[in-house]
């Protein structure tokens, strides 16, 4: 059970390999569809329909979505337009691409070019390991970098911060002073708050304090959003599909 094509370099998909057929016909591996409110990011409290697939190369020690992230197991193989079915029903102007690491499944790309092309307001959020720059340009991407308690931080793919265009977005997950001082020293490296829409700050959620966080960003007037997980504290923190 899986989606295809597959068999392309997953961190480097090339424009030759996206499929140009219909995107509805195209096959996906998915781990759930919900709608709910966005629970992080500049568009925090929207309705937004997710589309969370299935897989993901990172293992990070801090990941909240460890359920969709093996493919060996798990995901539903869906085509576009039973994605499609389930989206429209929601009557939802938002939808969002997850996982596991939605940017490994090559067809993701042209789906999100069709909702694009359909008026929707479209965003995915990856994990930063993945060059994103095939999404279609007015895609919103919310890119994940990972720091040193993540323990992938050897994945990630700076080029990604080299072409950010300025309705995106770059997340920072802080899991320590280490994370925080390495996060801050690369949003000051490459100027990320003159790229991209906002620049977010997270806290690993019930790891670091939360005013810790705030007087470090505050001492060091970086000009970065503080954000929680608001859906972790509308629901409980383990609960899915929310």
């Amino acid at each position: 059970m899986s989606s295809k094509p597959l068999s392309h370099d997953l961190l480097h998909p090339r424009a030759e390999n996206i499929p140009t057929s219909n995107p509805l016909d195209l096959l996906f591996r998915v781990n759930e569809i919900f709608y709910s409110i966005q629970g992080e990011g500049t568009r925090v409290g929207l309705p937004c329909v997710f589309v969370r697939l299935h897989g993901c190369k990172l293992r990070c020690s801090y990941c909240d979505t460890t359920y969709a992230i093996d493919r060996r197991s798990g995901g539903t193989q869906m085509t576009g337009q039973e994605i499609d079915n389930i989206f429209r029903s929601y009557q939802c102007s938002f939808i969002e691409f997850t996982g596991g690491e939605p940017l490994e499944e090559i067809n993701v790309f042209p789906l999100m070019r069709y909702y694009c092309d359909q008026g929707y307001t479209v965003a995915v959020e990856t994990g930063g390991h993945v060059d994103a720059s095939l999404c279609d340009k007015r895609v919103i991407r919310i890119i994940d970098m990972k720091t040193p308690s993540s323990n992938m931080m050897r994945m990630n793919n700076y080029t990604n911060l080299l072409h950010l265009r300025p309705h995106d977005e770059v997340k920072f997950v802080i899991g320590s002073r280490e994370d925080y001082e390495w996060s801050r020293d690369l949003v000051r490296e490459y100027a990320l708050y003159k790229h991209c829409k906002s620049v977010l700050f997270s806290p690993v959620f019930n790891t670091v304090p939360y005013q810790e966080l705030v007087s470090w960003i505050l001492e060091d007037r970086l000009p970065v959003r503080f954000q929680l997980q608001m859906h972790k504290f509308i629901w409980s923190p383990d609960t899915r599909g929310v």
